[in-house]
C-alpha cells in the first residue's frame, strides 16, 4: 500500500489539472462488421480540438462499437480514423477512457487507484503529487487513503474519473460513464465533468442513452440509426449550463423525436 506522506498536501496552484494538447479526429469511410452484421456503415465524422460530442441512440445503433473504434480497442472493418494535430498531421494523442463500471482495485485506496492512471513511467513522490491533484480536481481529495469499498457509486465513479485524468489527456471517452448513478448523484456529475472539461480543455466524447445529459455537457449531439449518422446537431448555448432550461429542451425534443423516428 501507498501511504500518505505526513507532510503530503494538495498544490494551491494550479488548483486544476494541465491538459495534453487537444486532439482532433477524423472519421471517414469508418465500417465494423461482426459476422454477418454490419453495426457501422461508413461513418463520416470530424471532431475539432477541444470540443464536447455526444453520441445517443436506440440500443444497438453502434454508440460503443464507435467509441471502441476511437480508442483503438476495435480495429475498423473499413474507412479510416486518425487523430490530427493543428497542422493536420496524424498523432497518437494520450486518450483515456471512462466506463459505466468504476472497475477500481478493492485492495488498493483511492490514491493508489488514481495513481494507476499513471502507468510506471512516473517516480513514487510526483505520482503521489499528480494523483492529489486529480482527486482535488474531482472534490475527492478527503478521501485519498480510503478503500473503493467505502465510497458512495457516485464517489467511486469520481475516482474513476480522477484515474483518467491524472496523465493530462489530450482526448477523453466516456461510456455511459454516469448511467448507473442515482438522479441526483447524476446531476452533480454531469455538473463535475463540465467544469473539468471547462477548465483542462481536452477532447471529449461521450456515449449516452439520456438525451437531456447529452444536450446538457456537449457542444454537438449526434444521433446514430443503424450505423449511420442520422442526426448531427449544434448545441449553441455557453457554458455552464442550467438543467432544464427552455433552450435545452428544445433541442432535447428534436433529438428525441430524431431517435423515434418523427422525423
Amino acid at each position: 500500500m501507498i501511504a500518505l506522506h505526513s507532510n503530503s498536501r494538495i498544490p494551491d496552484q494550479p488548483t486544476s489539472l494541465a491538459a495534453s494538447t487537444a486532439a482532433s479526429l477524423r472519421l471517414n469511410g469508418v465500417e465494423k462488421t461482426f459476422g454477418s452484421n454490419r453495426v457501422l456503415r461508413g461513418v463520416d465524422l470530424d471532431i475539432d480540438p477541444g470540443s464536447f460530442v455526444a453520441i445517443i441512440g436506440k440500443s444497438g445503433c453502434g454508440k460503443s462499437t464507435l467509441l471502441r473504434i476511437l480508442m483503438g480497442l476495435e480495429e475498423p472493418s473499413a474507412g479510416r480514423m486518425e487523430f490530427v494535430d493543428h497542422a493536420g498531421e496524424t498523432v497518437s494523442p494520450n486518450a483515456r477512457i471512462v466506463f459505466q463500471e468504476p472497475r477500481l482495485l478493492p485492495w488498493r485506496t483511492v490514491l493508489e487507484n488514481v495513481i494507476v492512471g499513471l502507468g510506471a513511467n512516473t517516480g513514487a513522490d510526483g505520482a503521489e503529487l499528480m494523483a492529489l491533484q486529480a482527486l482535488k480536481a474531482v472534490q475527492l481529495s478527503e478521501k485519498a487513503g480510503d478503500w473503493p469499498s467505502r465510497l458512495s457509486g457516485g464517489q467511486r465513479q469520481r475516482v474513476a474519473l480522477a484515474r483518467a485524468l491524472v496523465s493530462h489527456p489530450g482526448f477523453l471517452a466516456l461510456d455511459e460513464p454516469l448511467g448507473a448513478l442515482d438522479a441526483l448523484t447524476r446531476i452533480s456529475m454531469q455538473q463535475l465533468l463540465g467544469r473539468v472539461w471547462r477548465e483542462q480543455g481536452f477532447t471529449a466524447v461521450l456515449v449516452t442513452h439520456d438525451v437531456a445529459e447529452a444536450v446538457y455537457l456537449a457542444d454537438r449531439v449526434i444521433v446514430l440509426e443503424d450505423g449511420y449518422i442520422k442526426r448531427d446537431v449544434k448545441v449553441p448555448f455557453p457554458h455552464p449550463r442550467a438543467h432544464g432550461s427552455r433552450d435545452l429542451a428544445e433541442i432535447e425534443s428534436e433529438l428525441l423525436a430524431a431517435i423515434l423516428g418523427h422525423n
